[in-house]
């Protein structure tokens, strides 16, 4: 039976290699420290702003599987201080996670906020649900034009902010739009200024110079 939080990740195996690598001790404080099992508000405030993520799942032999997800800000909601849930739409029907989900719920979730270097990680279950109107209602993304298939609830074991160490910044278009548009503004301002500046200019030389 697990004693912390952490252990879902800190395994035998893994506490074995801290203590022969030096790092069992400062992960062992982190231990006692806890780590979070429910949706508090700060995880709920990051996940308003996060408009991707990726879901890990593997099948019943143990082969991993990594699948971007991606949508507005936001798409991945709190349902629950212990679930979270987003609406699946019609991809390359290839079905893989939702394959290695019928017979190996163990999922993970990688939250990456490159903008701001940040990152959390969660670990859990997760579960098909086909069918359900009222919660396709409730997780449909109203600026996505597809139809909602299913959705994926995910039940939280334990989550953890990561290090921002070597995470280099990138930044949406949606991000990137505002301070384009911005600097697009400025040169057309200061191209107006120089036709101005131009045309006071021409009429300057075109006056006739004043007698003495």
């Amino acid at each position: 039976m697990s004693r912390f939080a952490s252990d879902v990740a800190f395994t035998p195996a893994v506490k074995t290699i801290q203590q022969n690598k030096g790092s069992r001790g400062a992960y062992a404080k982190v231990e006692q420290r806890g780590w979070n099992t429910t949706a508090n508000a700060d995880l709920a405030a990051y996940l308003s702003q996060l408009d991707m993520f990726y879901l890990g799942t593997a099948n019943a032999q143990g082969q991993p599987y990594i699948q971007y997800r991606g949508g507005s800000p936001g798409f991945l909601k709190v349902i629950d201080p212990q679930t979270l849930g987003f609406a699946d739409f019609g991809g390359n029907r290839q079905y893989i996670t939702l394959g290695n989900l019928s017979e190996n719920p163990r999922a993970f979730l990688f939250l990456m906020d490159y903008a701001n270097s940040r990152r959390v990680k969660v670990w859990g279950t997760a579960r098909v649900v086909e069918g359900d109107a009222d919660l396709e209602e409730r997780l449909v993304d109203p600026n996505y034009p597809g139809k909602v298939e299913r959705v994926i609830l995910f039940t939280i074991e334990a989550w953890d902010v990561n290090c921002p160490q070597h995470i280099h910044s990138r930044y949406s278009q949606r991000e990137i739009a505002p301070v384009i548009e911005g600097l697009q503004q400025q040169i057309a301002d200061l191209k107006a200024e120089v036709a101005r500046l131009k045309g006071e200019s021409t009429v300057d030389q075109s006056m006739p110079a004043s007698s003495v």
